[in-house]
C-alpha cells in the first residue's frame, strides 16, 4: 500500500502547510563569498611549528627518499639502456631487441633506485636525529648527516669502506649545499 503525499507536503507555500523548510544559512549574516574562501598559508597547532622554516622530519623522510629513488630509477634505468642496446646480437629480430632493452632497463632501474632510496632514507634519519640533538639547523648538520649516511650505508664492508665512504658522503653533502647556496645567491629565481 502506497502512501500518497498531498501537493501540500511540498510546496511550503500552501495554506495546509504550516512549516517551512530548513535553510542552514539563514540566520548567517555574512556574504556567501567569505565562507569559502580558505587560507593559502599552512595552518599548524603551535606557534613553534609556525616560526620553524623548516620541513619536518617525516616531510624530509618523504623527500629525500622519494626524489633518491626517482634518480635512482632514472639513471639505473638509462644505464639499463645503453646495456641492452651492447648486447644485442646480429640475428635478434625487433621483438627480441625490445624485449633485452626493457628488461635491462627495469632491471636495472630498480636495483639502483633501490640503493638510493635506502641511502635517502639513512640520510634523512641522520639529519633529523643530528638536528634534533644538536638542536639547531645550519650546514653543519647536513654534512655530519652525509658522512654518517656513507659510513653506515657501507659499515658491513669493513671499516675502511665505511671510512672512504663517509668522506664521500660528506664531500659530497658539502658540494651541494655549497651550490646550492651559491644558487640561490648569484642566480635570481
Amino acid at each position: 500500500m502506497a502512501h500518497h503525499m498531498s501537493p501540500s507536503d511540498h510546496d511550503p507555500n500552501s495554506d495546509a502547510s504550516k512549516a517551512r523548510l530548513y535553510n542552514p544559512y539563514q540566520d548567517l549574516q555574512v556574504p556567501m563569498r567569505n565562507l569559502y574562501q580558505l587560507p593559502t598559508s599552512p595552518e599548524f597547532l603551535f606557534v613553534e611549528e609556525a616560526r620553524r622554516q623548516r620541513r619536518s622530519w617525516g616531510e624530509n623522510l618523504t623527500f629525500y627518499t622519494g626524489c633518491s629513488y626517482l634518480a635512482g630509477a632514472i639513471g639505473g634505468g638509462a644505464t639499463g639502456l645503453v646495456s641492452g642496446v651492447r648486447s644485442f646480437e646480429a640475428g635478434d629480430t625487433t621483438k627480441l631487441r625490445i624485449n633485452r632493452v626493457l628488461n635491462s632497463s627495469g632491471h636495472t632501474g630498480r636495483v639502483w633506485g633501490n640503493r638510493l632510496g635506502v641511502i635517502g632514507l639513512i640520510y634523512a634519519g641522520m639529519e633529523s636525529g643530528i638536528q634534533a640533538v644538536r638542536d639547531t639547523d645550519d650546514v653543519l648538520n647536513s654534512v655530519a648527516a652525509g658522512l654518517t649516511t656513507g659510513a653506515v650505508y657501507r659499515a658491513a664492508r669493513g671499516v675502511r669502506s665505511a671510512a672512504v665512504a663517509g668522506a664521500v658522503g660528506g664531500v659530497l653533502v658539502g658540494v651541494a649545499v655549497t651550490g646550492k647556496q651559491a644558487l640561490k645567491r648569484y642566480v635570481p629565481i
